[in-house]
């Protein structure tokens, strides 16, 4: 296995006369096993990315490193990595046993070490009993296993993964999602692994990429990607619902530190945990950020926010009600005993050490 690092690495393209970056200085260092995902909004630069370490797509500018190696004018055959794709790319005249041992064969194997690794990797990924099937016989699911073992007789150095989850439905993606979790604890390998899903990202990934307009905009785990978005964007892509964002402005108020949302709909007195951090920001405008699940029934220790039920979607162990007060939307991740019917009041209490905010100008988060 070898560690992954890119420095710099952007992606121009010229179309028609105008430039497009696709890909804008992108530094990463992935350790030796590590499993890292990118993941990010369609056209935000990471399948480009991704293509880029596979040496499909020519670098414009910067370094990609793969071991000790700088591999950009490396020919993507000569690697040695193994990418899976959104498309199995499986040949449909051939047997599930030859569609794995193809590359192999190419690179003029032994028969007998061959055979040795197809059935090792079959046992691997449980398609031990289908070596004999045409990829026309295979559900879903079991062509994607098939994919995978094509890449993992390779033994590559790097695997890379290319949405490869997107066309199963929910119930098979999850169960894949969990074979391939499972296949890197058991091999160690490192993986890089492109997504829009953040569920996939959140489960499988020990450190997230999140990319937008081709700019990286955080690298943490994901637990500290989801619990300390850098910036609004992060806040409002990682999380599903997203975290709410609520435009307003700070205030002193007789010693205390109040926030008011935009247009005047409601105040809250903020912990006094903020008031060094915030007193500077007196007046101007900045974005509190909660997340659903710290947005709860009022208790008589809230400040409680009276806002008006736009959406009820109940969950079976939750519901999920979306409220709204001026121009300001509020979801709230609730019992699902709550009292919350469309078109009725609810007070909200927000979870005052659950509270993030925001610079409005620059949107980064305010530590």
């Amino acid at each position: 296995m070898a560690k992954v690092t890119l420095v710099g690495v952007r992606k121009i393209y010229q179309e028609g006369g105008r430039t497009r970056v696709a890909v804008d200085g992108v530094d990463l260092a992935v350790r030796d096993g590590e499993f890292v995902v990118l993941v990010g909004p369609s056209g935000c630069g990471k399948s480009t990315t991704l293509r880029m370490i596979a040496g499909l797509e020519s670098i414009s500018a910067g370094e990609v490193h793969i071991g000790d190696r700088v591999v950009n004018d490396v020919a993507a055959k000569d690697r040695n990595i193994a990418m899976v794709f959104q498309n199995y790319a499986l040949y449909p005249h051939m047997t599930v046993f030859e569609n794995m041992a193809f590359g192999l064969k190419l690179r003029g194997m032994a028969a007998s070490d061959i055979d040795a690794r197809v059935r090792e990797a079959a046992e691997l990924l449980r398609i031990g009993g289908l070596l004999d099937r045409k990829p026309r016989h295979l559900s879903g699911g079991e062509q994607q296993r098939v994919a995978l073992g094509r890449a993992l007789v390779r033994k590559p150095d790097v695997f890379l993964f290319d949405e490869p989850l997107s066309n199963l439905d929910a119930k098979l993606r999850v169960q894949m999602r969990r074979e391939i979790a499972r296949l890197h604890h058991e091999l160690g390998a490192t993986m890089l692994y492109v997504t829009h899903d953040q569920a996939e990202a959140m489960t499988l990934g020990d450190r997230i990429v999140v990319l937008n307009g081709g700019r990286v905009q955080q690298i943490d785990t994901p637990l500290d990607v989801y619990r300390a978005p850098r910036n609004t964007f992060v806040a409002g892509f990682i999380g599903s619902p997203a975290m709410n964002l609520v435009e307003g402005t700070v205030a002193s108020e007789d010693g205390a530190l109040a926030f008011h949302a935009t247009g005047g709909a409601f105040s809250l007195l903020l912990p006094p945990r903020w008031r060094q951090t915030l007193a500077a920001r007196d007046g101007r405008a900045i974005f509190l950020g909660i997340r659903p699940e710290d947005v709860r029934a009022a208790t008589e220790a809230d400040t409680g926010v009276r806002m008006r039920v736009d959406l009820v979607e109940p969950l079976g162990q939750e519901l999920l009600v979306t409220a709204r007060l001026g121009e300001h939307e509020v979801i709230a991740r609730l019992p699902p005993a709550a009292a919350a019917q469309p078109g009725q009041d609810i007070t909200l209490g927000f979870v005052p050490d659950a509270l993030h905010f925001f610079d409005a100008e620059t949107r980064e988060r305010i530590s």
